[in-house]
């Protein structure tokens, strides 16, 4: 699985990915630390990769666009800010994920659940 680390986000996520055994870049690697998401999501897109961000604009963008991919993990409400943590969270629950991300899907992590939903958005309800 391919990751694209959003500007939202601690490059020390990135790091812990490819030390982890994944394929995974931030932003600021690729010079792209200042794009407008809609130029990070397409990168997403084309390099089949998923989206890490804390940044909701992501999902506004799979929602007027009705993508199936990028899939997306979001960072929310009550989530710390500390990058270990945060990918600690990830890699903690990674293989549980692992299979809707690949189907095309929004990971919601929030403070107190993980919220999923299967893509392109409609109005099909939260899991």
């Amino acid at each position: 699985m391919k990751f694209l680390i959003d500007n939202a986000l601690s490059p020390q996520i990135a790091i812990g990915l490819v030390e982890a055994g994944y394929d995974a870049i931030h932003v600021r690697d690729l010079k792209m630390g200042t794009s407008p998401d809609i130029d990070i999501f397409d990168l997403a897109i084309a390099e089949q990769r998923v989206v890490i961000s804390a940044d909701t604009d992501f999902g506004t963008l799979l929602s007027l666009r009705s993508e199936k991919f990028p899939s997306v993990i979001l960072f929310r409400r009550g989530i710390s800010h500390i990058p270990q943590i945060q990918l600690s969270i990830l890699m903690l629950n990674l293989p549980n994920i692992t299979d809707l991300l690949e189907q095309g899907s929004i990971i919601i992590f929030d403070k107190n659940r993980i919220r999923t939903r299967r893509l392109p958005i409609n109005d099909r309800e939260d899991n």
